[in-house]
């Protein structure tokens, strides 16, 4: 079995909006190491991630489309530009209002 690739220190990863080669296109992992993994996720419109709870610091960064992030007790609404912070073991959900893509960045150790 092949191991996936990531990017490795000091490699440039491109984060652009996919564009029309979104409906195709397919979640990644970016970057991964012992204190940061970097994850590209697509979502089709309706798609929903049940609520959860990372077990680390997480940031999430809308790079194109429109998604729904509950937590702490309210919805919001990110689009392209738009990212926030959620701390460890806070419950969240995600739902894909149009197409998206997004960076999910867990932070610090395993």
């Amino acid at each position: 079995m092949m191991a996936i690739s990531h990017a490795h220190p000091g490699e440039v990863i491109n984060v652009q909006p996919l564009g029309k080669e979104l409906a195709a296109s397919q979640t990644r992992t970016l970057f991964k190491s012992d204190n940061i993994e970097i994850i590209r996720l697509v979502m089709a419109a309706g798609k929903v991630l049940a609520e959860h709870k990372a077990p680390r610091d997480i940031t999430l960064q809308c790079l194109e489309g429109v998604i729904a992030f509950t937590a702490m007790g309210k919805v919001q609404q990110l689009s392209a530009g738009q990212m926030l912070c959620v701390a460890a073991g806070e419950p969240h959900s995600v739902e894909c209002l149009e197409p998206a893509s997004f960076l999910l960045t867990l932070y610090g150790p395993k």
